[in-house]
């Protein structure tokens, strides 16, 4: 799905430390006193520590254990200021490509419609200090909940071109893309179906001819598909309606079905309670034996998890945003390194990342284990 440069058959056979050996270093050979696959393996592993800073991945550099050292084949010790360099310099489309196929070869045991959204994230910390392209693309798997894809937005434009340039590099055979309402575009969804995908899109009012089609059609005669989740501590009754598309949405590239989302809850504010209700419409290319209301209804609210488990967990847990680096690549180079470190541990079972550093922050046999197997392979 995601082009990287090395075969899938090699990808399949490695473990992170392995992995690593195939990232590109752009170093002058001559001179060259530590190997890039070390100083990102000594940067992951520090990761997974909870190491938040680049001082505190050099300190680690420093300290680590002989034992832990042997068996990540780590065999010189970077200072910060080697790593803080080597890192900037690095290519992160290169990086990203690499780590993202090796995720996505770790995906396959997917048995259901393979579901893929995308989102944007600022990294603020580095936008305060000036830094480019600070913010980031990013495409995360359902189901592992763990990050393919990553891209910079160029500052002179928005997430929209951004995202179709990142979809004419992907391979999306069977792929059901869900984005939000920004990405509803005519481009955007011809891009999606050119490179064998499907699109499930939001309408709201950046797209008033669309919006106004959709809120005019004649939904008081369908019936709605009804769920309740729990969602922060309430409960969320989502109710679904879906209309075929062809005879209402006839320009917009491969629309198949239209649905009205409303989703109730309770919300409480000042010791007041009110019922609130948001309508929302989606456009799918799938047909109706491929995604059912209920279905629809589900990768919607599942779309909520690139921010819920990967951009809050990175802002909260990994502090991101209160880093500061800025010079170079460095700030979307850990970004990517942040992103692949859930995703080891999302594939390794883990749903709290807070219990995960502790587990391999105490116990260097899960460390190891960690960065020397072939995840669920």
């Amino acid at each position: 799905m995601v082009a990287c440069g090395v075969e899938s058959r090699i990808l399949a056979k490695l473990n992170v430390v392995q992995l690593f050996t195939h990232a590109i270093d752009t170093r002058h050979p001559q001179g060259r006193r530590h190997l890039l696959d070390t100083i990102l393996t000594i940067t992951v592993t520090a990761l997974l520590m909870g190491q938040r800073s680049l001082r505190a991945i050099g300190h680690w550099s420093k300290k680590m254990d002989a034992h832990t050292a042997k068996h990540l084949q780590i065999r010189s010790r970077p200072e910060e200021s080697t790593i803080r360099r080597v890192l900037s310099r690095l290519d992160p489309g290169v990086l990203d490509g690499l780590l993202g196929a090796w995720t996505w070869l770790r995906c396959d045991t997917i048995k259901d419609q393979i579901v893929v959204s995308f989102d944007g994230k600022t990294i603020r910390g580095a936008k305060k200090r000036g830094a480019k392209d600070a913010h980031l693309v990013e495409a995360m798997v359902h189901g592992p909940d763990v990050v393919i894809a990553q891209q910079a937005v160029d500052d002179k434009h928005n997430e929209i071109p951004t995202l179709r340039s990142m979809l004419k590099h992907m391979v999306l055979t069977g792929v059901l893309v869900v984005a939000d309402a920004m990405h509803t575009q005519v481009d955007t969804a011809q891009t999606i179906l050119d490179q064998g995908g499907h699109y499930l899109l939001c309408i709201k009012g950046n797209q008033p001819g669309l919006f106004k089609t959709c809120k005019n059609m004649a939904w008081g005669q369908v019936n709605p598909t009804t769920t309740k989740t729990r969602w922060a501590g309430q409960w969320v009754t989502r109710s679904i309606k879906v209309i075929a598309a062809d005879r209402w949405l006839g320009s917009f590239p491969g629309a198949v079905q239209i649905a009205q989302l409303t989703r109730t809850r309770n919300v409480t504010k000042k010791g007041k309670t009110r019922r609130v209700k948001q309508v929302v419409y989606l456009v799918c290319s799938l047909p109706c034996h491929r995604a059912s209301p209920a279905q629809m209804a589900a990768w919607i609210n599942q779309h909520w998890h690139i921010e819920n488990r990967v951009h809050y967990v990175k802002d909260v847990t990994l502090g991101e945003d209160a880093h500061a680096c800025h010079t170079g690549n460095t700030h979307h180079i850990l970004a990517s390194l942040r992103n692949f470190m859930l995703n080891l541990l999302r594939l390794a079972g883990y749903h709290s990342i807070a219990e995960a550093i502790r587990d391999h922050t105490f116990d260097r046999s899960t460390l190891i284990k960690t960065l020397t197997t072939r995840g669920n392979k």
